[in-house]
């Protein structure tokens, strides 16, 4: 980080989070204020920065107050560690109460960090009306569902993937139905003269509130190619149409109980 990406600190937007599995044994995980905070310190540590320009609680949990996670974020922030404050996979619920916790702070919820792309449609309900409603701005993770809204699982599961690489990406998640719809899907993009990874990005970006959406490109070529979903964002009512009949929920948010409560 420092060696490489040091001299452009100012031109850049760097996040963290704190939530899931940071170190094993006991507060390595969840919203304690002691996990959370320690989480934000060993993230700074080990890229060598000041500070983070948004800081994210990663997941809500259950069994912690909502009002001590707020309170790690607002030490966070009010200690110059964090630039902004934002959340992931927050329900609408949660969204709000954590909101107006932090509003009580005089801290405002800057964004939300949801996973969202054609077949994990799951902030539509009413996460996205609130998000507008309120404020908040919303950068949509995983928009490829981690990469299976790609070429390369048109014809099942090539070898040379996340799936075989014991990920979070698991088989299951590869149905006869799922494989069905990016078909379906790769058909209507070829017409808009674009990869389905292109029109997977351009049609959460189109969604009024999405402000940017988080690709996960592991090569120049992969980055480029994504890159190149802006030269067409714009969709017809007739396409639309179309990918709604087509891109039906694919149970693959393995993230959704978080956003359950």
């Amino acid at each position: 980080m420092k060696s490489d990406l040091g001299k452009y600190r100012d031109e850049l937007i760097i996040s963290s989070k704190a939530g899931y599995d940071m170190w094993d044994g006991p507060y390595g995980e969840w919203g304690s204020k002691k996990h959370v905070i320690a989480s934000c310190d060993q993230s700074l540590k080990r890229m060598k920065l000041d500070y983070v320009d948004i800081f994210y609680s990663h997941r809500f949990d259950p069994n912690t107050p909502l009002e001590e996670t707020a309170d790690a974020l607002e030490s966070i922030y009010k200690a110059g560690k964090a630039l902004y404050i934002g959340v992931s996979s927050y329900s609408s619920n949660k969204t709000n109460k954590m909101i107006s916790i932090l509003k009580g702070k005089g801290i405002k919820l800057l964004i939300h960090q949801p996973s969202y792309s054609l077949i994990n449609r799951w902030i539509e309900k009413d996460l996205t009306k609130t998000l507008i409603k309120k404020g908040v701005g919303c950068i949509a993770f995983s928009p490829l569902a981690q990469g299976f809204l790609s070429d390369k699982y048109l014809k099942g599961i090539p070898k040379v993937s996340r799936v075989n690489e014991n990920s979070s990406f698991s088989k299951d998640l590869i149905t006869k139905k799922n494989t069905k719809i990016i078909n379906e899907l790769n058909k209507i993009a070829k017409r808009r003269n674009q990869s389905l990874s292109q029109m997977a990005i351009a049609w959460v970006l189109n969604n009024r509130a999405i402000t940017s959406a988080l690709i996960g490109a592991r090569t120049v070529k992969q980055l480029k190619e994504n890159l190149a979903a802006l030269d067409n964002l714009n969709f017809s009512k007739k396409e639309i149409k179309e990918i709604n009949k087509t891109a039906k929920e694919g149970d693959i948010n393995i993230w959704s109980p978080s956003s359950a409560h």
